[in-house]
C-alpha cells in the first residue's frame, strides 16, 4: 500500500446540500450524502453555540442568520468568514437526536405505553405527551429519555432471558 492510497471505511460522511438559518438558532439543512442523504431537518444548534467559546459570535442573531455552505458541503460558515465554521458531522450528530411526532408515536407503540403511562415514565404531564404525539416539538432531553427507556427495557429483557436459560430445569429426571 502506498502512502497516497485512500482507505475507504464504506461509511459515507455527512455532507450538506443546502443550509438556511432560522430563528432562534435553528438551521434548516438538506443532506447531500451520509446516513441522512436526501432528508431535510430543522436542527437546533443552540447547545453547540452556547457551550463553546469559538461559537460565541453566533449568539448575535444577525450574524447567525448569515449562514452558508462551506468546504463543499462539509461545513457551515457565517458572514463570508470561513474561520467561523461548524462541521457537517457536528450538525449531523445533533440531527440524529431529533425526534419528530411520528417517531414519538412509534416509540409509544414499540414500548406498549399509553399516553398516561408515558407521562408517568418520562415525568411529564399527559397533556405534554399528547402534544409530543401530535404537533411537537419534542425536547432533546425527552428524546434522549425515550432512547434510554428502550435500551433499559431491552437490556432488562435480555438479562431475564439469560437468567432463565441458566436455571436448572427442575422437571427433568436425573
Amino acid at each position: 500500500m502506498s502512502e497516497n492510497e485512500i482507505i475507504d471505511s464504506g461509511v459515507p460522511l455527512p455532507r450538506l446540500a443546502s443550509v438556511q438559518s432560522g430563528s432562534p438558532y435553528t438551521l434548516l439543512v438538506r443532506w447531500a450524502d451520509g446516513p441522512r442523504a436526501g432528508k431535510e431537518d430543522y436542527v437546533d444548534v443552540k447547545p453547540i453555540i452556547f457551550s463553546y467559546k469559538v461559537y460565541k459570535p453566533l449568539r448575535e442573531e444577525n450574524l447567525f442568520l448569515t449562514s452558508h455552505i462551506a468546504e463543499d458541503g462539509d461545513a457551515v460558515a457565517w458572514d463570508g468568514n470561513d474561520d467561523l465554521m461548524m462541521s457537517a458531522d457536528t450538525i449531523h450528530a445533533l440531527a440524529e437526536q431529533i425526534m419528530k411526532p411520528k417517531d414519538f408515536v412509534a416509540f409509544l407503540a414499540r414500548t406498549n405505553l399509553t399516553q398516561e403511562a408515558a407521562a408517568a415514565q418520562l415525568g411529564r404531564s399527559r397533556r405534554q405527551i399528547a402534544t409530543y404525539a401530535t404537533t411537537g416539538p419534542i425536547p432533546r432531553i425527552v428524546a434522549w429519555a425515550c432512547f434510554g427507556f428502550e435500551e433499559y427495557r431491552r437490556a432488562r429483557t435480555m438479562a431475564q432471558t439469560l437468567e432463565n436459560s441458566e436455571k436448572p430445569d427442575s422437571n427433568r429426571a436425573a
